[in-house]
């Protein structure tokens, strides 16, 4: 009986996303990609807290786009974003720039629909229920290049939105089935969360005109970050605006205009049509029809001034030819609202359909798991390749950094959303594997805040907000260089590295540099000048400074990754040996040895505690934490064999929280210490635990791209470890143990299933104009297959190219020019990649009844569920 509820529990699980739907209709399906199709943007956008799910947004928007535009269901701020699917009412659609769940808003523009005479301005009050059909189900199609929605407009008619957006301007159709008089209204200026407290508003400015007869523009200088830029860059930044410009097409009937500002209404006559303030809002009101009324406008967003946004329109969704044929098949038609949709959704396909993906060689399913994984990998690839989002225009970019509109060198390109603490680990060494023409902008645009803020940046929304600890650009650019990216200039990126390595924060013996503090400069590599730079000493001070033990830890591997750039760049030898000698030396003066454990240490070298000092994790994740000094580190707990105990006590004691990034490369630490079967059966098992195709299908904040590149990565059956090795540690594509159908789950759809047999990537098809020239074409596909993974958990071999690999390591340049990755899988462990005394240790020849009970267990726990004796029990 609980096995049978254990299943309805399951398929529950794998049906629970079907209330919007992901498929977008025919005419916004073109042109095709089956991978595209099987994109679902609701995966991790529930949850009910904000580390729940992910914090996704469900967004139209091509990759890396500018704003990205959402149906809005709530107030969004830090903690909380537009869209939550379980919500049943929309307000409208919002052009966003919030790049993270954490993280803050910046300017957006929201335009909403209603009818009848009184128009409401108040978030909630405005609101629309969504219609549902006969089936129950949303009418609300969420889709990378078109969205709908079907809303009851109150007044016994519907009103239908439709959305699609290119980089930086929006394109909205709005369908009224009423017979009362419609109208489009404008939040231009609206109340203001700061931080994530709902009752800490502000009321941020803005200004409206109407500037043509179809046209409406305006500005907001909403940065709900602002607050927590760095002290020396506020002179600049306060001045930052986010504009608009809203064109109605020519078909629509001319409205009428109206503005509210501050609850009251302002009579627009030919001398007055421009208003600023706070909670200002603009409204065109169309004329009542016994037909549909039908209004479709283009939203240009832009940094840089409202000329600039309309600019925008002109240059990505030009105005409609008046001598364009009307047979014509509508995507063809420049400036049709479905010539936008078609190349919003071409954007994607192009990159989508360079991955063919087999969950078996048949090309069949052969389970509804398979559905799900399948799902969930196309999903993961969109994830990585929303942010950073361009902040670009057509040839120029502004900086919040020093308030200048910059021209750009022709292809040079900016970027916002850097995630940088998150994203250094898989999604940076995923973007240049897949899409390395982006990297050399995305380069670039660091080295202009350099030279723009006199600092790389940690995390920025629009200007820097000093979240999270360590300089971890450091090791973007040196994998960049390290995997002969160009486009950008090396000795500038040396020396903002350099920089980060040697010179210290303001006042950086009395400032603390505590979460999110305020009015302090910024924040780099805070403790630098105290007793981290001291020979004799070499950690940050617990008593000087917050998250002090996990700035040692990331203060070292960005020495490391310093190392390695200059090492790259031909620098002299007192640079490297400084560099590498402090990489080695700090990360140790933190483990004490009476415990086996990393700690804190105060100014003075006393223990200050093991639960003080951390960054999102704990002295369990953290002791894992030094990637690029892994053999010293297994050397201090004992040994290989103490190693791999240690890893298993941290996994077995529920120690292991893939929902944050400290956790991400702790299962690939098996393989290097010779227990790589124990890497095959984690890497799996934490896949299943913590990724599916529901709203609730991410554990975690998804951070940019971050949650999903690990997906993406294991899922190949490899993963950078140390990005600035040049290797990734071979985990598998499969998960444990093949003889759970002893325990007669057979009437329960398998859910032990590996990940692929195989996946194949294009890696020749660059996604801009100028890549061809930085980098030379592959010469074949990378293409990674592993023949019986559904049914064989283990790798008995591995070549690359016909040429075998004895260790769990593959490096960079066997792969990046295009390969052929074979694994031979095999149903018990073999000696691949385990040492005889690991092996001895931990299996002795056979897997007992301990570790098949344990194994199950272990597939049953992933979804939430136990099975006690005969009952079910929620975990």
């Amino acid at each position: 009986m609980g096995i049978l509820v254990f299943c309805a529990v399951v398929v529950g699980l794998l049906r629970s996303a079907g209330a919007t739907s992901t498929v977008p209709p025919a005419a916004f399906a073109i042109p095709a990609s089956q991978g595209l199709d099987l994109v679902n943007l609701l995966i991790g956008n529930g949850g009910d807290t904000p580390n729940g799910s992910g914090g996704n947004i469900p967004s139209t928007a091509p990759p890396f786009g500018m704003t990205r535009w959402v149906a809005q269901t709530q107030p969004h701020y830090v903690s909380a974003t537009p869209f939550n699917w379980t919500l049943d009412r929309v307000m409208g659609v919002v052009g966003t720039r919030q790049p993270a769940i954490w993280m803050g808003e910046s300017a957006p523009i929201s335009v909403s629909a209603g009818v009848g005479s009184d128009i409401d301005v108040e978030f909630e009050k405005r609101g629309l229920k969504v219609v549902r059909g006969d089936d129950g189900e949303k009418k609300e199609v969420v889709s990378s290049g078109y969205y709908n929605v079907e809303l009851d407009d109150g007044h016994e008619g519907s009103i239908l939105i439709e959305q699609t957006a290119t980089s930086r301007v929006a394109h909205l159709r709005f369908t009224f089935n009423s017979k009362v008089s419609p109208y489009i209204l404008f939040e231009v200026a609206r109340p203001s969360v700061i931080t994530s407290t709902p009752t800490n508003i502000t009321f941020p400015l803005g200004s409206v005109s109407i500037r043509e007869p179809l046209e409406i523009c305006g500005w907001s200088d909403e940065r709900q970050d602002s607050i927590i830029t760095p002290v020396s860059t506020v002179p600049f930044s306060k001045h930052f605006k986010g504009y608009f410009c809203a064109r109605f097409d020519n078909e629509a009937q001319k409205p009428t205009y109206g503005i509210i500002q501050n609850g009251t209404s302002i009579h627009l006559d030919g001398a007055s049509r421009d208003v600023q303030g706070p909670l200002l809002y603009a409204y065109a009101r169309f004329p009542a029809s016994q037909e549909a009324t039908v209004v479709t406008l283009r939203v240009g967003t832009s940094f840089i001034s409202e000329e600039q946004a309309r600019r925008n329109i002109d240059l990505e969704i030009p105005d409609r030819s008046a001598s364009a044929g009307t047979k014509l098949d509508p995507h063809l038609v420049p400036g049709t609202f479905e010539s936008t949709a078609y190349q919003v959704r071409k954007s994607w396909a192009d990159i989508m359909n360079r991955v063919d993906l087999k969950i078996t060689l048949d090309g069949k399913d052969h389970s509804p798991r398979d559905f799900v994984d399948k799902q969930t990998f196309w999903t993961a690839i969109v994830h990585t390749l929303q942010f950073p989002t361009e902040q670009h225009e057509h040839g120029h970019y502004y900086s919040a950094y020093d308030n200048q509109v910059h021209e750009l060198e022709a292809g040079g390109e900016s970027y916002t959303g850097y995630s940088i603490w998150d994203t250094f680990r898989a999604e940076w060494a995923w973007q240049i594997l897949f899409m390395p023409d982006r990297i050399p902008g995305l380069v670039q645009s660091m080295l202009a805040d350099y030279k723009e803020g006199g600092w790389l940046p940690m995390w920025k929304n629009i200007a820097e907000t000093n979240i999270m600890v360590g300089t971890h650009a450091d090791s973007l650019i040196a994998e960049a260089v390290l995997k002969n990216i160009t486009g950008f200039d090396r000795e500038l990126a040396w020396e903002a590295v350099w920089k980060d390595a040697t010179v210290p924060p303001k006042d950086d013996w009395t400032v603390l540099y505590s979460d999110r503090e305020e009015h302090v400069d910024y924040e780099v590599r805070a403790g630098l000048s105290s007793v981290y730079d001291d020979p004799q000493k070499g950690w940050v001070a617990d008593d000087v400074h917050s998250e002090s033990a996990s700035r040692t830890l990331d203060y070292a591997y960005d020495d490391y990754a310093a190392y390695v750039l200059a090492r790259q760049l031909g620098k002299p030898k007192n640079v490297t040996g400084f560099l590498l000698e402090r990489s080695m030396r700090a990360p140790f003066t933190l483990f004490n040895d009476a415990t086996g454990f990393m700690e804190a240490r105060n100014a003075d070298g006393s223990w200050a505690g093991e639960d003080n000092g951390w960054t999102e994790g704990d002295k369990w994740a953290y002791s894992f934490d030094v990637v690029h000094d892994i053999d010293t580190l297994i050397e201090r707990r004992g040994g290989k064999v103490k190693f791999v105990q240690s890893l298993d006590d941290h996994f077995d004691g529920g120690h292991n929280d893939h929902s944050n990034e400290p956790s991400h490369h702790i299962p690939y630490l098996y393989s290097l210490a010779g227990a790589a079967f124990k890497t095959q059966e984690k890497v799996r098992e934490i896949a299943l635990a913590n990724y599916n195709n529901t709203p609730t299908g991410l554990s975690g904040n998804e951070d940019c791209g971050q949650m999903s590149a690990w997906y993406i990565f294991s899922a190949l059956g490899f993963y950078p470890v140390n990005p600035v090795s040049g290797e990734y540690v071979v985990g598998s594509y499969v998960y444990f143990p093949p003889d759970i159908k002893k325990f007669e789950l057979k009437s329960c759809p398998r859910d032990d299933r590996p990940f692929f047999e195989q996946v194949a990537i294009d890696l020749s098809r660059p996604a801009s104009p100028t890549a061809s020239s930085l980098f030379p074409t592959p010469t074949k596909n990378l293409t990674v297959t592993a023949v019986g993974a559904r049914t064989k958990p283990y790798i008995k071999s591995l070549t690359i190219d016909g040429v075998k690999v004895d260790r769990p390591i593959i490096k960079h340049e066997q792969i990046s020019r295009g390969a052929d990755v074979v694994f031979e899988m095999s149903d018990k462990i073999e000696s691949w990649g385990n040492d005889a005394e690991i092996l001895q240790a931990f299996v002795n020849g056979a897997l007992d009844t301990d570790f098949e009970r344990k194994a199950l267990w272990t597939s049953i726990s992933l979804f939430g569920v136990g099975i006690l004796s005969n009952s079910l029990v929620i975990l």
